[in-house]
């Protein structure tokens, strides 16, 4: 059946998240998208998300090369989220971590779980 990106449940900004893992398994990162941005995800492959601060389209790695190339796309059983797998070329958080998830807060302390890539 033909994926209507119009049957996601976007919230009052038009927007829905979308969280990136790559094919280990390993959660990367969380960001948002709007309907256009899934579309051109899915039509490129390369991961666009919509930037809340900027008010524009960001697709992952344009300026870092730090590009996350799609493996497969999947919705919730909500239709709210979006869960990506993807093919991430280097680190996925701008703060040059592999995750954007690195940081453990377990019996009220706080954990860094890995340093910076470069």
């Amino acid at each position: 059946m033909p994926f209507d990106p119009a049957t996601l449940k976007y919230d009052a900004n038009g927007l829905i998240p979308a969280i990136a893992q790559d094919e280990e398994g390993a959660v990367l990162m969380m960001a948002w998208m709007n309907a256009e941005a899934v579309v051109r995800t899915l039509d490129t492959r390369r991961v666009t998300y919509w930037s809340r601060s900027r008010q524009s389209f960001w697709i992952k790695g344009e300026t870092s090369g730090h590009v996350q190339e799609l493996v497969d796309f999947r919705i919730d059983c909500d239709r709210d989220c979006i869960l990506m797998i993807v093919r991430q070329t280097g680190p996925a958080c701008h703060t040059n971590r592999r995750s954007c998830f690195y940081t453990s807060v377990l019996d009220g302390d706080e954990a860094e779980l890995m340093a910076p890539m470069v």
